[in-house]
Parts: C-alpha cells; sequence; structure tokens
C-alpha cells in the first residue's frame, strides 16, 4: 500500500508544478545564503588562524561552501524541472532521469543535516584547537626579531584588545612565560640576572602581562608589573581587589564568540535542510502524480501521487533485497574475471 497517496486532477498537478518552481528559486537563495555564510565563517577562522593549532575547524566553513554550491545547481535544475513539467512534450526528456534525481536529492538532504549537526557538535574540537595554539602564541610572542613570528606580539594584543581577554585561561598564565624579548632586557642589571637564574629554563619571568591585558573601563590606571606585590603599589592588595585588568582568559572568548556564530549557522542550515526536505517530497508527489496519469492524451484526467510506493519496512525490505543483489552480481563479476585468464592457460 502506497504511503501518504493523494488525489491530484489536473489543476492540483499544475499547482503543484508551480508551487514547486517558486520554492525551487526561493531554494537557490538559501544555497547562496548557505554558500556566504560558509565563506564568512572561514574568513573569520582565518583571520585567527594563528592561534589555532590544524586546519580542522575548516571542515564546517568548508562544508557549507559546498552544500551552497550543490544546493544552488540542484535547485536551479529542480526548477527547470517544474517548468517543464506543466508541457508533456517537455516533461517526456525528464521522465526517465527523475528517480535518480530523486535519489540524489535524498542523499543530498542527508549531507545537507549532517553539516547542520556538525555545526553544533564540533565545540569539543574547536576548544582543544585554540587551547594549544593560543598557548604557543603566547610563547612566541617575544619573538618580533624573527622571521615568521614577528607578527605573534600583534596577533595577540589585537586579539585581547577586540575580546576583552587576557592570557589562554587566565592573566596568570602570562606569569609562566617569557614574553619580554631579550632584546630589550639589560643583562647587566643584577635584577635580570638574579631572576634569569632562578628559572630552571633560563627565562626572564615576571608577574606582569602586557598592555594589551588592561581593562579602559577601571578608574585606577593599568597595573600591569608586580602584580603580586601589594608593597609595589599605593592603597593595593592583589587578593581582594578588583584588578583593573580583563579577566577572561582568550580560549574561553574566543570559544564563546565561535559557538554562538556556529550555532546561529547551524539554526540556518537546519531551516534550509526543512525547506530541502520538503522540496524533495513536492517533486517525489509531483513524479509519482504524473507517472499515474491513466489516459496522458486526456490531461484533465485524476491522478495519484505517494511519498513510497509501499510501507516504510517492505520499502526498507526491498532496498536491502536490491542490495543483496548488486553485492551478489558484483561478486559473479570478479569470479569469472578470476576464472577467464585460468581457462585460457589450459
Amino acid at each position: 500500500m502506497a504511503l501518504l497517496k493523494v488525489k491530484f486532477d489536473q489543476k492540483k498537478r499544475v499547482k503543484l508544478a508551480q508551487g514547486l518552481w517558486l520554492m525551487n528559486w526561493l531554494s537557490v537563495l538559501a544555497g547562496i545564503i548557505l554558500f556566504s555564510l560558509g565563506l564568512f565563517l572561514k574568513i573569520e577562522l582565518r583571520k585567527r588562524s594563528e592561534v589555532m593549532n590544524n586546519s580542522e575547524s575548516h571542515f564546517i566553513p568548508n562544508s557549507l561552501i559546498g552544500v551552497g554550491v550543490l544546493s544552488f545547481f540542484f535547485n536551479s535544475l529542480a526548477g527547470k524541472i517544474c517548468y517543464d513539467a506543466l508541457d508533456p512534450a517537455k516533461y517526456t526528456k525528464w521522465k526517465p532521469r527523475l528517480k535518480l534525481y530523486l535519489a540524489i536529492c535524498v542523499l543530498f538532504n542527508t549531507v545537507l543535516l549532517l553539516v547542520a549537526l556538525c555545526c553544533f557538535l564540533l565545540r569539543g574540537s574547536l576548544e582543544s584547537t585554540l587551547a594549544y595554539g593560543l598557548k604557543n602564541g603566547m610563547k612566541y610572542y617575544r619573538d618580533t626579531d624573527t622571521p615568521g613570528r614577528c607578527f605573534m606580539k600583534k596577533t595577540i594584543d589585537m586579539l585581547q584588545i577586540e575580546f576583552k581577554c587576557c592570557g589562554n585561561n587566565g592573566f596568570r598564565d602570562w606569569f609562566e612565560i617569557q614574553w619580554i624579548s631579550n632584546r630589550y632586557l639589560d643583562f647587566s642589571s643584577k635584577e635580570v640576572k638574579d631572576r634569569i637564574k632562578s628559572n630552571v629554563d633560563g627565562q626572564y619571568l615576571v608577574d606582569g602581562v602586557p598592555f594589551s591585558c588592561c581593562n579602559p573601563n577601571s578608574p585606577r590606571p593599568c597595573i600591569q608589573y608586580q602584580l603580586t606585590n601589594n608593597s609595589a603599589h599605593y592603597s593595593y592588595d592583589h587578593q581582594t581587589e578588583e584588578l583593573n585588568l580583563w579577566l577572561w582568559g582568550c580560549r574561553a572568548a574566543l570559544l564563546s564568540y565561535y559557538s554562538s556564530l556556529m550555532n546561529s549557522i547551524g539554526v540556518v542550515t537546519l531551516l534550509v535542510w526543512l525547506f530541502e526536505v520538503t522540496i524533495t517530497a513536492g517533486l517525489r508527489y509531483l513524479h509519482t502524480a504524473l507517472e499515474s496519469v491513466s489516459n496522458p492524451e486526456d490531461p484533465e484526467c485524476e491522478s495519484e501521487g505517494w511519498l513510497l510506493e509501499k510501507s516504510v519496512p517492505e520499502t526498507w525490505k526491498a532496498f536491502l533485497e536490491s542490495f543483496k543483489k548488486l553485492g551478489k552480481s558484483n561478486q559473479v563479476e570478479a569470479e569469472g574475471a578470476d576464472t577467464g585468464p585460468a581457462l585460457e592457460a589450459g
């Protein structure tokens, strides 16, 4: 028994074809939107590629760009099919290819759904990428004279200013690395010598942070050096007083920004997917309604349209059987290819 069977007369078939034609062209615009969102996300990720560990984070924007292009072409073609469906003579050329086209549409819709879900599920991967990338970026902050790394100071400073953050997990991360270049250290100074000797790795570590960590909203002038030394500053207690620095770590700030961005894109992609599924279902109804016309010479006659020719369990069973037959035919062909040379040798 056919699933979700609907009766169509000539007027309904025409309305369905016209409605699908309009929906397909709207979906072409949706494809352009997906392409644009993927491009925007890729640019946003590229802006901060220096503080990201690998290229895994570009999987989502690349996928969005891909499905956007496919949506543009598939729906343009579907619009043409729906337009030609109004003319029996023009529709004849599409008739043998429509089943294959619908199967491709189902596959495309599955891929589109997976891309939408990935927008919500790849937060963990992005978090580890940012954690490692930011740690390395901070390590190279001082290398302003090293080719290939001289831009890192500006990148980190601009990042901390833009996202109002400091360090990887917080401002104390700067205490654990030497972020001042040796070029600006006076190695004849006893303080510098003592600090370097007191460190196992021979680094010049200070309880200070770069200027970009300073919070301009604080009424007090920025304290960025000797942050843990209360006696170095008037009326100051680092344990009780709120520091005039950004307290939020840059990993959390970037993760929040990109997660919010990808969640919004995920919602848009899901809406496009629902629209595409509706179009595919409409195309299936149009296809079956035109196929089941009892008298092709009488365009006014009624016909029936459906989503599946049989019930869901029967359709699934038939699919598995056809899949098994395909596997057996491939096996027979492989055996024939193997026995052929043996017969020639005999």
